[in-house]
């Protein structure tokens, strides 16, 4: 259930962080970058067990 949530909210926060938008298209990559830093991270930790 909670993998779930994890997954859900992932997903969201990285389509928000893509600069596809005009007020955000001179923000590069760095948003999607520490978003991804991010993911790999929680995905570690549920690989591993402790989430």
């Amino acid at each position: 259930m909670l993998e779930t949530i994890f997954l859900v909210l992932l997903v969201l926060m990285l389509v928000g962080a893509l600069p596809t938008w005009s007020h955000s298209k001179n923000w590069g990559y760095a948003p999607s970058g520490g978003l991804g830093l991010v993911v790999i991270v929680l995905l570690i930790l549920i690989i591993l067990g402790k989430i």
